[in-house]
């Protein structure tokens, strides 16, 4: 009698550990992504960059221009 209370003892344990093994919750979330590369990138700011530096040289242009006459 006492060693078939040890086995149901054994049996119910291990028969809780193996459900709560089990991921019922659905599933696994993704890894995290990786971090980004530092700095910005280049592609738009470029192109501001020289439409901006365009507009100053042409003001600059005007500027002396209009200085000598």
């Amino acid at each position: 009698m006492h060693q078939k209370n040890m086995l149901v003892s054994i049996l119910v344990f291990f028969v809780g550990f193996a459900s709560m093994a089990q991921d019922t919750t659905g599933s696994v979330p993704p890894p995290p992504a990786p971090p980004s590369p530092p700095g910005l990138p280049i592609d738009t700011g470029i192109v501001v960059l020289f439409t901006l530096a365009l507009c100053y040289g042409v003001y600059i242009s005007y500027k002396l221009s209009v200085k000598k006459a």
